[in-house]
C-alpha cells in the first residue's frame, strides 16, 4: 500500500549534506509539532541555514540514521524570523557578511534586513565597522547571489548542478539567461562540465528541432572538442560522421551539410594523414603547420654562436665539473652545437641533467644569452636546480597578459634569447608550443629535452613524438645509465616496464627505494595507503605526509582512484572543523590543505597542475588565501571549484614534477587506463622511494600492453613537406 504523501514546514537549522553536482542534499529543520530536529532529504539547487522549507514526501526509516522525511520536492522561501535571518546572512552566502555581521544587522535592521541591502545601503555604514568597501561588497554579494540563483532556477530543471550555475553566471555575468535563449549550444563550448547533452536539453525545450542544422553544426563541435579532449587535433571524417549521426540520433546526410557548412565557414579544415580523410578544428590545424614552418624557418639561418673547438670546449666543460663525459653524451654535446634545433631524450638515470649542464656552460662561456623554460612550476623549479640557472614555466616566459591571456612576447616582440631550452617536452601541448615557438626569434637556437615514452601531453597533439617521427629534425636518445640510476631500484623497474617486461617485485632489502605491496582487493589497498602515508613512512623514515609524499592514481574514479583518496586522506591528516574550513562545489577546504590548481588562471597567475597550501580562510570575507610556492593567491569562496585536494592526484597530472616518494595504487579496476607508459610515468615520479600497491596481475596488464592510443595530428606531416 502507498504511503500518502504528506507536507510539512520548518526553518532550516543545518546543511548537513549538500551535492551542488546534482542538488541531493540532507537538511536539518526545526518543525512545528517535533521536538527534535526533522532529518529532510531531497533535492535543491542551493539552500542555505535561515530559509524556511517546505517539504512534500513521506516519513521513512533508515537504517543508519533513523526517521527522515523523503521528499519529493522541496520549496524555499527567504526567511521572515529574526533568527532565521541571522541564520541565513550568517551562512557566508553574502560576500561581507559572516556571522559576527549578520549578529549586528539583524540587531540594528531586524526583518527589514533585506530591504536595507537591497534598496537602501548607505544605512549599512551606521554599523561599528561596515565601511564603504564592505557596504559594496555586501551589495554586490546580495545582487551576485540573486542573479546566481535566478539561473539555477532557469537552469535546474534542465539538470543543471549548482556548480555550473555559478560558472555560467562567472561567465555570462547578468546576461546569462538572455546568452542562452540565443544558443544553447554554446554552454557545451564555454562551461568546463557542461557537455552536449545538456546543452541539446535546453535547445529541445526552447524549441530548436533535432533536425536544424544549428544542432548539428553544434554536434559537430561538440564531437571535435571532445576528441581534443582526448589528445586528437582531429577526426578521421568516417569516425566524426559516425559520432554525430549516434549523438544527434539524425540522418548521415544532415551531418555531412553541416560539416560542409562548416567547412565553408572556416571552423574546419579536411587534410588528410596517409589516404585517410580527416576534419581538423581550424586553430590546432593552423597551430600544427605554423609550428612546422617556423622549425623549418629556424634552421635555415646560422648558429647564433661564432665558431669554436667543440673537443676543446668538451675537455674544458670536464675538467670544470671534474667528470668524464660518455661517448654517447659526447654525441649529443656534438650534435646540440652544431645544429640550430636539436631533440635530446632519455629515461631517468641516464645523464640527461650532466649533459644539459654541460652543453648550458658551454654557451654561457660563449656569452650567449640563455631561456630556460619548463611546462609546469615545478617543472621549472626542478630545472633551475638541477642546472643553476634560472627557469622559468612557458606561461612567465611568454609574460602572459592577465587581462587579454594572451602572451605579450609573441612573433612581434620576440624573446630576448640566443638560446631557449625546453624540458619536458612531452607535456607540451600543441597550442602552447605554437605560442612558444611565435616567440623565438629566428637568429635563435632551440633544445628539446624530455622522455619520449612517457604519457603525451594532456592537451591536443603529440609534439614531441610528432618532431621525432618526423625525422626532420637532429635526435639524440641517451640509453647509457650511470652510477646513480646504475644502483636505482627504481630505474631498473622503470627500464623492465618500458621494454614490457615484468620486473622482479621481491628479495629488496629495508634500504631499497622501490617496494611493491601484494594486496588482494582495493577496500584494503585503500587502507593500507591511508596507513603508510599517516603512519608507517612518517614513522619509520621521517617522511613529512604533506611535503613528501604523493599518492598518484590511474584514475579519478573509483576507491582508490584520486577523489576519494583525498577524502579518505583529507580526513586522516586534516579533517574538516567548523570553525576553519568550508565546503564548496562537493568538496571540504581546511586550513592547512594540500591543493591543486585545476585550470590556467591568467588574473591570478596560477596555472593547471600548480601545487599549494590553504594559508587561511575567513568566513566573514568569504574568501581563502593559498600559498603557491611562497605566492599568495587570492580565492573568493565561488572561485573554489577551479580547486582541487591533491594529498592524491592522477599519473596524468604528475608529469613533469618529481617527489621524494610515491605511492602508485595498481588494481584490476583501474583497467581501462593500465598502459605501459602510464605507469612508467608514475615509477619514475619518485626521487627516493616507490610504493606499487595492489595486484600483481594489474601490474602484468599494464606491463603488456603496449598499445598506445593514435592521436591525429598533422605536426610530422608538415614538417616533412
Amino acid at each position: 500500500m502507498n504511503q500518502p504523501l504528506e507536507t510539512i514546514c520548518g526553518l532550516v537549522e543545518r546543511i548537513t549534506f549538500h551535492n551542488e553536482e546534482n542538488g541531493f542534499c540532507v537538511l536539518r529543520a526545526t518543525v512545528k509539532g517535533h521536538k527534535e530536529l526533522v532529518t529532510i532529504v531531497g533535492s535543491l539547487p542551493a539552500v542555505s541555514a535561515g530559509e524556511w522549507v517546505e517539504a512534500h514526501g513521506i516519513w521513512i526509516q533508515d537504517r543508519q540514521y533513523g526517521q527522515q522525511f523523503k521528499a519529493t520536492a522541496l520549496h524555499l522561501t527567504p526567511p521572515t524570523t529574526l533568527e532565521g535571518i541571522e541564520k541565513y546572512l550568517a551562512s557566508g552566502l553574502i560576500k561581507g557578511i559572516g556571522p559576527i555581521y549578520a549578529k549586528k544587522l539583524v540587531q540594528a535592521f531586524g526583518e527589514g534586513v533585506f530591504e536595507v541591502i537591497e534598496a537602501d545601503s548607505s544605512k549599512l555604514q551606521t554599523i561599528p565597522g561596515i565601511g564603504p568597501y564592505r557596504q559594496q561588497k555586501i551589495i554586490k554579494g546580495w545582487a551576485d547571489q540573486k542573479a546566481i540563483r535566478t539561473i539555477m532556477l532557469f537552469l535546474h530543471s534542465y539538470g543543471v548542478s549548482t556548480t555550473r550555475a555559478v560558472r555560467i553566471y562567472k561567465t555570462y555575468g547578468n546576461n546569462a539567461i538572455q546568452l542562452i535563449q540565443e544558443n544553447p549550444y554554446r554552454l557545451a563550448q564555454d562551461i568546463r562540465g557542461i557537455g552536449f547533452v545538456t546543452a541539446d536539453k535546453i535547445a529541445m525545450h526552447l524549441g530548436i528541432g533535432k533536425d536544424s542544422l544549428i544542432r548539428a553544426r553544434a554536434g559537430i563541435s561538440y564531437a571535435l572538442a571532445k576528441a581534443m579532449d582526448e589528445g586528437h587535433c582531429g577526426l578521421p571524417i568516417e569516425t566524426l560522421l559516425y559520432s554525430c549521426q549516434e549523438l544527434l540520433e539524425i540522418e548521415q546526410a544532415i551531418v555531412q551539410e553541416a560539416v560542409n557548412l562548416e567547412l565553408q565557414g572556416g571552423t574546419v579544415i579536411k587534410d588528410y594523414i596517409g589516404e585517410k580523410g580527416c576534419i581538423f578544428l581550424q586553430g590546432l590545424y593552423h597551430a600544427e603547420k605554423g609550428m612546422a614552418q617556423k622549425l623549418r624557418d629556424l634552421n635555415t639561418s646560422d648558429l647564433p654562436w661564432p665558431p669554436f673547438n667543440i673537443n676543446a670546449a668538451i675537455n674544458w666543460v670536464e675538467h670544470h665539473n671534474a667528470l668524464s663525459l660518455s661517448l654517447s653524451q659526447k654525441q649529443a654535446l656534438i650534435e646540440a652545437l652544431t645544429h640550430k634545433v636539436t631533440i635530446i631524450t632519455g629515461g631517468p638515470g641516464v645523464g640527461k641533467t650532466t649533459l644539459l649542464r654541460s652543453i648550458l656552460q658551454i654557451l654561457q662561456s660563449k656569452q650567449v644569452k640563455l631561456a630556460l623554460c619548463a611546462p609546469t612550476g615545478r617543472a621549472a623549479q626542478r630545472m633551475a636546480q638541477a642546472t643553476g640557472m634560472e627557469a622559468k614555466t612557458i606561461h612567465r616566459l611568454l609574460n602572459i597578459n592577465p587581462k587579454t591571456g594572451r602572451f605579450n612576447y609573441n612573433e612581434e616582440l620576440p624573446l630576448p634569447c640566443d638560446v631557449l631550452i625546453v624540458d619536458e617536452v612531452s607535456m607540451v601541448d600543441v597550442p602552447l608550443m605554437h605560442a612558444l615557438l611565435k616567440a623565438v626569434p629566428l637568429n635563435a637556437a632551440v633544445i628539446f629535452v624530455g622522455d619520449q615514452d612517457q604519457l603525451p601531453s594532456v592537451g591536443p597533439g603529440q609534439v614531441l613524438a610528432d618532431l621525432i617521427a618526423s625525422k626532420v629534425i637532429p635526435f639524440i636518445h641517451l640509453t647509457e645509465t650511470f652510477r646513480q640510476g646504475a644502483q636505482s631500484i627504481i630505474v631498473a623497474i622503470a627500464r623492465s616496464i618500458n621494454l614490457g617486461i615484468m620486473p622482479n617485485l621481491k628479495g629488496y632489502g629495508p634500504t631499497s627505494d622501490f617496494f611493491f605491496i601484494e594486496i588482494p582487493d582495493a577496500e584494503q589497498g585503500l587502507k593500507q595507503i591511508v596507513d603508510l602515508v599517516t603512519t608507517r613512512l612518517p614513522n619509520t623514515f621521517d617522511y613529512s605526509p604533506l611535503h613528501d609524499i604523493q599518492v598518484l592514481c590511474p584514475m579519478t574514479r573509483g576507491i582508490v582512484g584520486s577523489r576519494n583518496l583525498n577524502t579518505e586522506l583529507q580526513q586522516a591528516l586534516n579533517p574538516p572543523q567548523p570553525t576553519t574550513s568550508v565546503q564548496k562545489f562537493g568538496n571540504w577546504f581546511s586550513l592547512g590543505d594540500k591543493v591543486m590548481q585545476i585550470e590556467n588562471n591568467y588574473d591570478k597567475e596560477v596555472y593547471n597542475g600548480d601545487i599549494g597550501f590553504i594559508k587561511s580562510i575567513d568566513i566573514e570575507e568569504g574568501e581563502l588565501i593559498i600559498s603557491f610556492e611562497g605566492k599568495d593567491v587570492h580565492y573568493d569562496f565561488s572561485d573554489l571549484d577551479e580547486i582541487v585536494l591533491a594529498y592524491a592526484m592522477t599519473i596524468h597530472k604528475s608529469q613533469g614534477s618529481e617527489y621524494p616518494v610515491v605511492i602508485i595504487p595498481l588494481f584490476t579496476q583501474h583497467y581501462p587506463m593500465l598502459q605501459k607508459n602510464l605507469v612508467y610515468t608514475g615509477i619514475t615520479r619518485g626521487k627516493k622511494l616507490v610504493i606499487l600497491i595492489g595486484q600483481k596481475r594489474a601490474l602484468g596488464i599494464a606491463v603488456s600492453n603496449k598499445t598506445m592510443q593514435k592521436r591525429w595530428s598533422l605536426l610530422s606531416k608538415h614538417l616533412c613537406a
